[in-house]
């Protein structure tokens, strides 16, 4: 991904830069990088050892500025503004846009209220504005945070949760297309089942002679010419001449014979199935 690559090369800069200088001279490479749009990490910079060289200095200041963003929120600045540097604007944004993304660590949704005590913004439309328009861009990327030592250990945790949850989500998956292959197998049989039927039936009628057409019609519970009948009007909506019919039963189905075609009005309502015999 451009943006991880863009980071990681970042990074990598910043790093070479902070190992070629000591003493205060590291203070303009921390300013540049804790100043950089694009750069929301930290860790690695803090790992060099010429900038793990200036606690307990009199240049510590830039270590703790280092760690503020590494780790820190706008409301730790908020606290420690006496013992730290004033930040420039560009620190200021990107503190704030640290901020955002270590609350929405923790919580789903992220109340107005909180947000702007936490920002130091006034108002919802400074608030909206600075959400749109600086902590969101294309949802391709989410950029993370440093982690602070201990946290290793849950997040390890979540990772193993997460593991879970993605394994038990396989597995019913994987129950839910063993059940769809099941019920793809059975309705096949059925329609083999039902074209036999058919073919069987079809057989039995040919004797006789003095039927030309046969309906089958998928539907229970038709036991007679007259409830035939009573349904055939019920599907036409109007009444129905009827002619001579011969009825056979075969489980769900009734094959209904005829010498003529006048039936085929209900194939629609009836889902019939019209067969001329030779």
């Amino acid at each position: 991904m451009d943006i991880e690559q863009n980071q990681a090369e970042l990074i990598d800069n910043f790093v070479k830069q902070a190992s070629a200088q000591k003493g205060t001279a590291l203070g303009s490479v921390i300013l540049e990088a804790t100043s950089h749009p694009s750069l929301f990490a930290f860790s690695e910079i803090l790992a060099v050892p010429t900038v793990a060289e200036l606690e307990g200095t009199e240049n510590s200041v830039y270590l703790k500025v280092l760690q503020l963003f590494a780790h820190g929120t706008w409301s730790d600045y908020r606290s420690n503004c006496s013992s730290l540097p004033q930040l420039v604007p560009d620190q200021v944004l990107k503190l704030k846009q640290l901020t955002v993304l270590t609350l929405a660590e923790t919580n789903k949704v992220l109340p107005y209220d909180e947000l702007m005590m936490e920002l130091d913004v006034m108002n919802v439309r400074e608030l909206e504005d600075f959400l749109i328009n600086e902590c969101m861009y294309a949802i391709q990327f989410a950029a993370g945070r440093d982690l602070r030592p201990g946290q290793l250990g849950s997040m390890i945790q979540t990772l193993s949760n997460w593991l879970g949850t993605s394994d038990n989500l396989l597995v019913s998956i994987q129950e839910k297309i063993k059940w769809a292959d099941t019920m793809s197998e059975l309705d096949k049989k059925h329609r083999k089942e039902v074209e036999a039927r058919v073919e069987e039936v079809k057989k039995s009628i040919s004797v006789k002679t003095n039927c030309n057409y046969v309906y089958v019609i998928h539907e229970s519970g038709i036991r007679s010419r007259l409830a035939l009948t009573r349904r055939i009007r019920e599907l036409l909506g109007f009444p129905f001449s009827v002619m001579l019919f011969v009825l056979t039963n075969y489980r769900d189905m009734t094959f209904v014979h005829t010498p003529s075609p006048q039936l085929s009005y209900i194939h629609q309502g009836m889902e019939a199935v019209f067969q001329k015999e030779n």
